[in-house]
C-alpha cells in the first residue's frame, strides 16, 4: 500500500460522484481499515468518510428504487403510470 491518501471529502465530490465511484472509494477504505496498519486518527478520519460515503450510496439506492417502483406501477385500470422524479 503507498502512503497516498486518496479521499473524497468535499460534499460537493459526494454529491457529483457515480454510484460506481462511491462503491470503488468505500471498498479502498475497507481495505485500508482492515490492513490494521494505520494510526488511530488516520483510521477515525476514513471511517468517517466511510459512513459519509455510505449513506450517500443507501440513499442513490433508494432514490433508484423508489423511480423503479414509480415506472412499474400500475393505476386502478392497469394502466402504467409514471411521473417525474425530483433528482
Amino acid at each position: 500500500m503507498s502512503g497516498k491518501r486518496e479521499t473524497m471529502k468535499p460534499a460537493a465530490d459526494v454529491e457529483s460522484a457515480s454510484f460506481e465511484d462511491l462503491q470503488k472509494r468505500l471498498a479502498k477504505i475497507v481495505e485500508q481499515l482492515e490492513g490494521g496498519d494505520l494510526p488511530l486518527e488516520r483510521s477515525l478520519a476514513l471511517f468517517e468518510e466511510g459512513v459519509r460515503l455510505a449513506r450517500a450510496a443507501e440513499e442513490r439506492l433508494a432514490r433508484a428504487e423508489r423511480r423503479v417502483e414509480e415506472l412499474l406501477a400500475v393505476d386502478s385500470r392497469g394502466v402504467a403510470t409514471t411521473r417525474e422524479i425530483a433528482t
